[in-house]
């Protein structure tokens, strides 16, 4: 594994019958690559080439974090994509949260050939999300929503607090791409945890009905929001494998028109 400013990069362009493929894999808000890490390792020790950006913002402090905005994260997961897809023929992009958000935006302006998200986020559980471009003015965050795992122990290491000015970008940026989601012509996979107190249902709504074809949903049952790190992780790294490579071996159609396949985790 090697270590860039921008991104972690395991391997250059994959090995074995993955040679010369890739995948993009991406944290979430307040998060770090550490809530993903396990699941790049995974899909690098089977022969694909990983990138795993650290979003602008990110993996300093809560208050660095407000001073950025929505297309400097973007930004991050853009300079990750282009340098795998200077080293692969073929790239895929998967994400967690709002890292799900960002690939889809990926997928609807660069040529991507299939995106792999967990609890995808593009609408907020709380009513009074509404209110916090003006919030932000009176305090500047509020407690965490990190960590949201159902498994004993376990720690993604978020900010210990969330920052109100960024979460009005978190807002902008959801508002910016479910206008795109139309233009998203490569397969989708959705997993989606059936209890997360992070992203409500309403976000697959959205992205589904967005979508011009149908995605791959695959329910999670015993895994809460951060699912990579969750009992079902097992699950996630083994379908988001299948899932792969079949985007991305040579001659795969672009899009996806099988229709909604909710499959429970197994």
């Amino acid at each position: 594994m090697q270590a860039s400013d921008h991104f972690l990069a395991f391997s250059r362009a994959g090995s074995g019958e993955r040679e010369r493929t890739g995948v993009v894999v991406c944290h979430g808000f307040t998060g770090s690559p550490v809530s993903v890490l396990p699941w790049a390792r995974h899909l690098a020790d089977a022969g694909l080439a990983v990138r795993v950006p650290l979003l602008e913002g990110h993996g300093t402090s809560w208050q660095q974090l407000n001073r950025t905005s929505w297309q400097q994260w973007y930004g991050s997961l853009v300079t990750a994509y282009l340098d795998l897809a200077d080293q692969v023929d073929r790239v895929a992009v998967a994400g967690l949260s709002m890292g799900g958000t960002l690939a889809l935006r990926l997928a609807a302006q660069y040529p991507v050939a299939g995106a792999t998200l967990v609890n995808p986020a593009m609408t907020f559980a709380s009513p009074a999300a509404r209110w916090v471009g003006a919030l932000k003015y009176v305090r500047r965050s509020l407690p965490a929503i990190g960590s949201d795992i159902k498994a004993t122990g376990v720690d993604e290491q978020a900010y210990p607090r969330t920052p109100l000015a960024a979460t009005h970008e978190l807002a902008r940026l959801f508002a910016a791409t479910v206008p795109l989601l139309p233009a998203v012509d490569c397969p989708v996979q959705i997993f989606r945890s059936t209890v997360d107190a992070v992203v409500p249902d309403s976000s697959l709504t959205a992205i589904t009905e967005g979508l011009p074809s149908a995605p791959e949903v695959v329910r999670l049952h015993d895994s809460y929001h951060v699912a990579t790190l969750d009992n079902d992780a097992p699950e996630i790294f083994h379908s988001s494998l299948r899932f792969l490579d079949a985007c991305l071996r040579p001659g795969a159609r672009v899009g996806s028109d099988a229709g909604v396949d909710e499959t429970p985790a197994r």
